[in-house]
């Protein structure tokens, strides 16, 4: 079996200004200053976290 995928997200943008359900997400993430970075495994429910706040991250993928 192949390794599992993993997703570097990282803060770019301050969630000032934004919602507070965005913010929500972007704490959930685990991002908590700016350039501040989490590893979470790729599934479905961390990418719908990662879609409701692209505009605040980027996204990497690593190998486990």
């Amino acid at each position: 079996m192949g390794k599992a995928k993993q997703l570097r997200v990282t803060l770019v943008k301050s969630p000032i200004g934004y919602t507070k359900r965005q913010k929500a997400t972007v704490r959930g993430l685990g991002l908590r200053r700016m350039n501040s970075s989490a590893v979470h495994a790729d599934t479905p429910s961390i990418r719908g976290m990662i879609d409701k706040v692209s505009h605040l991250v980027k996204v990497e993928e690593v190998e486990a």
